[in-house]
């Protein structure tokens, strides 16, 4: 508690001199198992977070910064969980600043590495017939229904150390018999289950996931938490009294609607597509291996499909499958821009990797990039945060974002740029830009 205190009285001093940073906010609830492993820490979020994409010499600008730096992802006594614990309660503290319902995404992405021990990093599946080493990664992000990215809630990382791939499987076991705890897909019930006690408001909390996510067990869990859930299907289950699938019951329903989105295409080109929709309250039933311990459950599905074939990109068909109530076409709308909101999740892994290089890490073994890549995560979000918070609330105060120093350094380059060129008016007192 040591570390706690003396950072919660660093903290008061910077509040009062008005120099609180970023770094603070998301280092305040850290406890580290040693305090100079803390000071560290923050040491390093600060200079990755301000030469984002470099290595780690160059960060640290000499060896001795650097050195440390290499002893603190490799020390033993550091985890990720150490890392994030921190960030995890910023995040709370930033839902319970907000109003209204909060969208928290899950999905997972895979770090892929060279190496010439791969053993000591782990692998992910195979690619192009080749065992591929590097990292999985599920994370969940918390987000408000306009899109702006509030922070992570829950992550998991793990290697497999054998691969035999889905197919192989499905020939010695029937995978919908297979009790839940002894899958990878546990770890959608994990970030549901911390994510939902870390924001501690479950009837705000909506779960939003792909395909993959289409687990009954989960929707299971959504229920029982009190939170609700909004999947995308890929199991055409049983429904009614188990005599027919919900693909019988959806092809009864008619058109409810028309809906208007802006796509693009595979060349990126803007595109128009017109979607169908459909929708119905339907009773769906467990996988028949598991019915005596999952009770079946009333939901709403939604059907949007494309009409028309479009020329140079896939079709659109989403079947959605949700606990929200949905009793318009208004209503079917707003849960299917809601799911479109799980691209979110996306650009922050794009962020991740193409903005902080996560892949280009040299480091030898899977705990050691676990911990960079946690660090990783901490200042993809702030970026992130800071790209949407202008597109979300473009009338924002800089002191949203900035400190007050350098809101003053920045009027004073704006207005050193201004006699130079043209004249720009301070940031002070404008909207956030």
């Amino acid at each position: 508690m040591g570390l706690v205190k003396e950072r919660a009285g660093a903290r008061a001093q910077r509040l009062t001199t008005g120099i609180e940073t970023w770094v603070d906010r998301e280092v305040a609830g850290c406890e580290f198992k040693d305090e100079r492993l803390g000071r560290r820490f923050c040491k390093l979020l600060a200079q990755i977070g301000s030469d984002m994409g470099q290595s780690i010499p160059l960060v640290c600008q000499d060896w001795a910064n650097t050195k440390a730096a290499y002893r603190f992802f490799s020390n033993e006594r550091v985890n990720e969980a150490d890392i994030l614990c921190g960030h995890f309660e910023a995040t709370r503290g930033r839902v319970a600043a907000t109003e209204g319902p909060i969208l928290v995404l899950h999905d997972t992405t895979e770090f892929s590495f060279k190496r010439e021990k791969p053993d000591l990093i782990g692998f992910t599946g195979k690619t192009a017939g080749r065992t591929q080493c590097g990292i999985l990664m599920h994370s969940s992000l918390a987000v408000t229904t306009e899109g702006l990215p509030l922070g992570l809630s829950a992550i998991k990382f793990w290697t497999r150390k054998k691969f035999k791939g889905p197919t192989a499987l499905k020939r010695k076991i029937n995978p919908t018999r297979v009790p839940i705890e002894q899958k990878e897909g546990i770890r959608w019930l994990e970030n549901l289950r911390q994510s939902t006690d870390l924001l501690a408001a479950p009837g705000r909390c909506v779960h939003i996931g792909d395909r993959e996510s289409d687990i009954y067990e989960l929707i299971c869990l959504a229920e029982e938490a009190g939170a609700h859930f909004l999947v995308r299907t890929c199991v055409d289950r049983l429904a009614g009294d188990g005599n027919h699938t919900i693909a019988d019951e959806m092809d009864e329903v008619t058109i409810k609607g028309l809906h208007r989105i802006k796509v693009k295409d595979d060349k990126g080109d803007p595109d128009d597509a017109v979607l169908e929709i459909r929708y119905r309250k339907i009773r769906v039933l467990p996988p028949i291996g598991k019915q005596t311990k999952y009770p079946a459950l009333t939901l709403t599905v939604i059907h949007a499909q494309e009409r028309g074939r479009p020329k140079r990109r896939k079709k659109i068909e989403w079947k959605l499958l949700t606990d929200l109530p949905v009793q318009s076409r208004k209503d079917a709308i707003n849960k299917i821009e809601w799911y479109a909101l799980r691209w979110k999740i996306e650009v922050f892994y794009k962020i991740l990797k193409s903005g902080c290089k996560a892949e280009d890490s040299k480091l030898r073994t899977a705990e050691r990039l676990v911990n960079l890549i946690a660090v990783f995560c901490i200042v993809s979000w702030r970026v992130f945060w800071m790209t949407m918070l202008n597109r979300s609330s473009p009338n924002a105060v800089p002191q949203m974002a900035l400190t007050d120093p350098e809101i003053r350094l920045l009027d004073r380059l704006v207005a050193c740029f201004g006699n130079c060129r043209t004249r720009i008016p301070e940031i002070r007192g404008q909207q956030f830009q």
